[in-house]
């Protein structure tokens, strides 16, 4: 599908979507829990559905209230044939539950769709294949076998905070206590909080200490009974950074200014840029100001560098993003998509070598430009619109629907026009 964009948000007011972070964590932790869960959380997407699509094939009971998910814990796995578990394009999915199957012992074929099978696994299937258990690929998937052993579990801090949460949801429900070494730096370690959070909300204790995760065997998952999913910020980043570069300002809702989320940082981003920000109750109105160029460590939130691009686009000066190389291996290589995507509606763009250089404050021509199958390249694009002076095609934005099925009607709700081709 494409999307014509031929007028872009002039500003109001919406409210954030559920994260779909906490939305993966929350869902796991209540498939393992011990009685029935209730999350609130009343929009999902394709992301979120893959999971919700794994725990039914393994057992869990997952119905709706009207106001989210009602989960009843899976059963005793029964050992036999491999479990079939499409993840679609949900690298969260794969990478938590991978870990997961293999500390129950079941036997599961994770069938990957888009760019997954691309996507980096090795540190975590070394990791796993040290410990008891056979990894092996498929045209399209990743098989797996045998039950996980406890013990010492290293990996790097460097490729992706989900090979560690994976692991953490998995260890406690073995017999024997183990321990995970974190190499190198540790980033995205936001992601890492939000899981010992939630193992926390379901009675599962996790020390950090010394870079090691420390985990005691034989904890039991608790279900809290009833549990909402707070907004998420990173996709209400991309509508707070249409506020700060025109129209009338972007209030956003439903956000909890004490998050875990590493995205949060979008806040402080914007008032460096120089954005007007001003904080609610509930959630952040951001204004347009006089914005100037900055320096950006991708380092935690990756997934701000999109939407941050933008920005550093209608910025006067020069915006460094640095520290960002793990963008190549996301949903598309987003230092590529992000700099060609831009550059074809006319910002002065380049990639570097670990990040990119933006030299802003000038309009836009407008112009088509690939999605490249990636949902924050399709929001990118719409929020750039703002900046154009002419209209801007998006092309294959149903990418869009991996973590934000609504975002056009949002769009739509903030005086944007989008239409479909």
């Amino acid at each position: 599908m494409d999307v014509i964009i031929t007028k872009p948000l002039t500003g109001g007011a919406v409210r954030a979507i559920p994260s779909k972070s906490f939305a993966h964590r929350l869902l796991i932790c209540a498939a393992l829990a011990d009685g029935v869960t209730s999350i609130e959380c009343d929009e999902s997407s394709d992301d979120i559905d893959a999971t919700v699509s794994c725990l039914e094939s393994l057992g869990a009971g997952i119905g709706s209230d009207g106001k989210g998910f009602v989960i009843e814990p899976l059963a005793v796995p029964v050992v036999g044939d491999a479990i079939r578990l499409n993840c679609g394009e949900s690298g969260s999915t794969l990478r938590l539950l991978l870990p997961v199957c293999c500390a129950l012992g079941v036997s599961a074929e994770f069938v990957l769709g888009g760019r997954l099978p691309e996507r980096p696994m090795s540190p975590l299937v070394e990791q796993l294949g040290l410990h008891g258990c056979e990894i092996s690929s498929f045209t399209g998937g990743l098989r797996c076998r045998g039950r996980l052993e406890n013990g010492f579990f290293e990996l790097p801090g460097d490729v992706s905070s989900q090979f560690f949460s994976g692991l953490l949801f998995a260890l406690p429900l073995l017999e024997g206590d183990s321990v995970i070494e974190v190499t190198g730096r540790l980033e995205s370690r936001p992601y890492i909080s939000m899981t010992l959070d939630t193992l926390g909300l379901f009675g599962v204790d996790i020390r950090y200490e010394d870079g090691c995760f420390i985990i005691n065997g034989g904890q039991r998952y608790k279900s809290p009974g009833v549990v909402g999913v707070e907004g998420d910020w990173s996709n209400a980043a991309f509508w707070l950074c249409a506020g700060a570069i025109g129209g009338v300002g972007v209030t956003c809702k439903g956000l909890n200014l004490k998050s875990r989320q590493g995205d949060m940082a979008i806040v402080s981003m914007l008032e460096r840029f120089g954005a007007n920000v001003d904080f609610l109750d509930d959630g952040v109105a951001v204004s347009p100001a006089e914005l100037r160029g900055i320096r950006f460590d991708a380092g935690d939130t990756p997934d701000l560098v999109p939407i941050l691009a933008v920005v550093a686009a209608a910025a006067a000066g020069e915006t460094e993003v640095f520290n960002a190389g793990r963008l190549r291996i996301k949903e598309s290589n987003r230092l590529l998509s992000v700099s060609e995507s831009l550059g074809a509606l006319g910002a002065d763009i380049v990639e570097t070598r670990d990040g990119l250089l933006i030299k802003g404050g000038r309009a836009l021509h407008g112009g088509s430009v690939s999605s490249f199958g990636d949902h924050r390249i399709v929001m990118m694009a719409a929020i750039a619109s703002a900046l154009c002076e002419g209209t801007v095609r998006i092309n294959g934005a149903e990418a869009v629907n991996k973590s934000y099925p609504g975002f056009f009607r949002d769009f739509a709700a903030l005086g944007g026009m989008a239409l479909s081709d």
